[in-house]
Protein backbone atom coordinates (compact mmCIF):
# COMPACT_ATOMS: atom_id res chain seq x y z
CA UNK A 1 0.00 0.00 0.00
CA UNK A 2 3.17 2.30 -0.03
CA UNK A 3 2.28 4.98 -2.99
CA UNK A 4 -1.34 3.73 -3.53
CA UNK A 5 -3.26 5.75 -6.11
CA UNK A 6 -6.84 6.71 -5.36
CA UNK A 7 -8.89 7.07 -9.07
CA UNK A 8 -11.95 8.82 -8.15
CA UNK A 9 -15.48 8.06 -8.96
CA UNK A 10 -18.40 9.52 -9.61
CA UNK A 11 -19.36 9.13 -5.85
CA UNK A 12 -16.40 10.77 -3.88
CA UNK A 13 -17.43 8.58 -0.86
CA UNK A 14 -16.65 5.57 -3.10
CA UNK A 15 -12.85 5.04 -3.97
CA UNK A 16 -11.39 2.93 -6.21
CA UNK A 17 -7.96 2.37 -4.99
CA UNK A 18 -4.67 0.56 -6.87
CA UNK A 19 -1.13 -0.30 -4.75
CA UNK A 20 2.16 -1.06 -6.74
CA UNK A 21 2.86 -4.20 -7.94
CA UNK A 22 6.49 -5.79 -8.30
CA UNK A 23 7.74 -7.40 -10.55
CA UNK A 24 10.74 -10.04 -11.20
CA UNK A 25 11.72 -13.05 -12.26
CA UNK A 26 9.83 -15.09 -9.56
CA UNK A 27 6.33 -13.55 -10.35
CA UNK A 28 4.41 -9.96 -8.87
CA UNK A 29 3.71 -9.29 -5.15
CA UNK A 30 1.58 -6.79 -4.01
CA UNK A 31 0.73 -5.36 -0.69
CA UNK A 32 -3.35 -5.48 -0.42
CA UNK A 33 -3.82 -4.43 2.82
CA UNK A 34 -2.09 -1.81 5.49
CA UNK A 35 -4.24 -0.35 8.29
CA UNK A 36 -1.63 2.84 8.89
CA UNK A 37 -1.56 3.32 5.25
CA UNK A 38 -5.69 3.41 4.95
CA UNK A 39 -5.81 5.88 7.27
CA UNK A 40 -4.03 8.05 6.26
CA UNK A 41 -6.34 7.91 3.44
CA UNK A 42 -9.13 8.58 6.08
CA UNK A 43 -10.49 4.94 6.05
CA UNK A 44 -10.14 4.07 10.01
CA UNK A 45 -12.90 1.84 10.48
CA UNK A 46 -11.46 -1.27 11.56
CA UNK A 47 -12.26 -4.65 9.63
CA UNK A 48 -13.76 -7.15 11.57
CA UNK A 49 -14.74 -9.83 8.75
CA UNK A 50 -13.04 -11.30 5.59
CA UNK A 51 -16.00 -12.92 2.82
CA UNK A 52 -14.99 -15.07 -0.22
CA UNK A 53 -17.46 -15.66 -2.90
CA UNK A 54 -16.78 -17.93 -6.26
CA UNK A 55 -19.30 -17.22 -9.27
CA UNK A 56 -19.60 -18.61 -12.45
CA UNK A 57 -19.82 -16.01 -15.58
CA UNK A 58 -23.26 -14.41 -15.80
CA UNK A 59 -24.00 -14.51 -11.96
CA UNK A 60 -25.39 -11.59 -10.57
CA UNK A 61 -24.64 -11.18 -6.65
CA UNK A 62 -26.64 -8.07 -5.00
CA UNK A 63 -27.60 -5.47 -4.48
CA UNK A 64 -27.13 -6.54 -0.81
CA UNK A 65 -27.11 -3.79 2.47
CA UNK A 66 -27.72 -4.21 6.15
CA UNK A 67 -30.28 -1.60 7.31
CA UNK A 68 -28.22 -2.12 10.81
CA UNK A 69 -24.75 -2.90 11.46
CA UNK A 70 -24.15 -1.52 8.07
CA UNK A 71 -20.93 -2.65 6.73
CA UNK A 72 -18.35 -0.39 4.68
CA UNK A 73 -16.80 -3.41 2.01
CA UNK A 74 -12.91 -3.24 0.45
CA UNK A 75 -13.87 -5.46 -2.40
CA UNK A 76 -11.12 -6.79 -4.69
CA UNK A 77 -11.03 -9.95 -7.37
CA UNK A 78 -8.58 -13.07 -7.06
CA UNK A 79 -9.32 -14.58 -9.92
CA UNK A 80 -11.33 -13.54 -12.85
CA UNK A 81 -13.42 -10.31 -13.63
CA UNK A 82 -16.64 -8.65 -12.00
CA UNK A 83 -18.45 -4.91 -12.60
CA UNK A 84 -18.93 -3.88 -9.07
CA UNK A 85 -21.75 -2.12 -8.28
CA UNK A 86 -22.63 0.40 -5.37
CA UNK A 87 -25.31 2.55 -4.70
CA UNK A 88 -25.76 5.20 -2.55
CA UNK A 89 -28.86 4.53 0.15
CA UNK A 90 -28.09 7.44 2.65
CA UNK A 91 -31.24 9.33 1.97
CA UNK A 92 -29.37 12.64 3.28
CA UNK A 93 -26.70 12.52 1.07
CA UNK A 94 -26.11 14.40 -2.29
CA UNK A 95 -25.88 11.47 -3.98
CA UNK A 96 -28.38 9.73 -2.88
CA UNK A 97 -29.61 6.73 -5.38
CA UNK A 98 -26.85 7.55 -7.58
CA UNK A 99 -24.51 4.91 -8.22
CA UNK A 100 -21.04 3.92 -9.53
CA UNK A 101 -20.01 1.20 -11.65
CA UNK A 102 -16.20 -0.57 -11.94
CA UNK A 103 -14.62 -3.13 -13.29
CA UNK A 104 -12.36 -4.99 -10.91
CA UNK A 105 -10.03 -7.98 -12.16
CA UNK A 106 -7.34 -9.92 -10.79
CA UNK A 107 -5.57 -8.68 -13.77
CA UNK A 108 -5.50 -4.94 -12.46
CA UNK A 109 -5.44 -5.65 -8.63
CA UNK A 110 -7.66 -2.77 -7.63
CA UNK A 111 -9.60 -2.92 -4.91
CA UNK A 112 -13.04 -0.72 -4.19
CA UNK A 113 -13.82 0.93 -1.04
CA UNK A 114 -17.69 1.13 -0.51
CA UNK A 115 -18.69 3.18 2.31
CA UNK A 116 -21.28 1.91 5.08
CA UNK A 117 -24.56 3.42 3.75
CA UNK A 118 -24.34 1.57 0.21
CA UNK A 119 -26.04 -1.23 -1.30
CA UNK A 120 -23.28 -3.38 -2.99
CA UNK A 121 -23.02 -6.07 -5.81
CA UNK A 122 -21.54 -7.43 -8.79
CA UNK A 123 -21.84 -8.98 -12.04
CA UNK A 124 -19.13 -11.57 -13.21
CA UNK A 125 -17.62 -11.08 -16.83
CA UNK A 126 -15.18 -13.84 -16.86
CA UNK A 127 -15.63 -17.92 -17.00
CA UNK A 128 -14.99 -17.73 -12.81
CA UNK A 129 -14.40 -15.30 -10.51
CA UNK A 130 -13.34 -15.02 -7.21
CA UNK A 131 -14.12 -11.99 -4.84
CA UNK A 132 -12.62 -11.08 -1.38
CA UNK A 133 -13.86 -8.92 1.02
CA UNK A 134 -13.01 -7.01 4.03
CA UNK A 135 -16.30 -6.15 6.09
CA UNK A 136 -15.97 -3.15 8.22
CA UNK A 137 -19.23 -5.13 10.58
CA UNK A 138 -20.60 -8.59 11.19
CA UNK A 139 -22.73 -10.36 8.81
CA UNK A 140 -26.31 -10.13 10.26
CA UNK A 141 -28.63 -11.76 8.11
CA UNK A 142 -31.86 -10.34 10.92
CA UNK A 143 -30.66 -7.01 8.72
CA UNK A 144 -29.78 -8.08 5.15
CA UNK A 145 -31.87 -6.12 2.56
CA UNK A 146 -31.89 -6.43 -1.16
CA UNK A 147 -32.26 -3.82 -3.12
CA UNK A 148 -33.43 -4.97 -6.68
CA UNK A 149 -30.66 -5.72 -9.08
CA UNK A 150 -33.03 -3.70 -12.09
CA UNK A 151 -34.98 -0.91 -10.52
CA UNK A 152 -35.45 0.89 -13.44
CA UNK A 153 -35.70 4.20 -11.17
CA UNK A 154 -31.86 3.01 -10.65
CA UNK A 155 -31.25 2.50 -13.78
CA UNK A 156 -27.54 0.67 -13.33
CA UNK A 157 -26.01 0.19 -16.91
CA UNK A 158 -25.49 -3.39 -16.14
CA UNK A 159 -22.86 -5.05 -18.99
CA UNK A 160 -24.72 -8.32 -19.52
CA UNK A 161 -23.40 -10.59 -21.74
CA UNK A 162 -25.21 -11.18 -24.64
CA UNK A 163 -27.13 -14.95 -25.15
CA UNK A 164 -26.14 -15.69 -21.52
CA UNK A 165 -28.42 -15.55 -18.89
CA UNK A 166 -28.32 -13.47 -15.53
CA UNK A 167 -28.41 -16.09 -13.11
CA UNK A 168 -29.44 -14.37 -9.69
CA UNK A 169 -30.95 -15.98 -6.41
CA UNK A 170 -34.77 -15.95 -5.38
CA UNK A 171 -33.17 -13.48 -2.98
CA UNK A 172 -32.06 -11.79 -5.44
CA UNK A 173 -34.83 -11.47 -7.96
CA UNK A 174 -37.31 -10.34 -4.97
CA UNK A 175 -35.00 -7.23 -3.96
CA UNK A 176 -36.89 -3.76 -3.13
CA UNK A 177 -37.14 -1.01 -5.14
CA UNK A 178 -35.34 2.14 -4.14
CA UNK A 179 -39.11 3.53 -3.43
CA UNK A 180 -40.05 1.14 -1.21
CA UNK A 181 -36.08 0.26 0.21
CA UNK A 182 -35.23 0.55 4.05
CA UNK A 183 -32.99 3.45 3.85
CA UNK A 184 -30.19 4.81 5.79
CA UNK A 185 -30.72 8.72 7.86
Amino acid sequence: MNNITIHPTNISDVLLLTSPVYHDDRGVFTETYQQAKLAELGLTLPFVQDNQSGSHQGVLRGLHYQIRQPQGKLVRVLSGEIYDVAVDLRRHSVTFGQWVGNNLSAQSRQQIWIPPGFAHGFYVLSEWAEVLYKTTDYYAPQWERTLLWNDPQLGIEWPLLPHKPVLISTKDAEGQLLSTAELFD
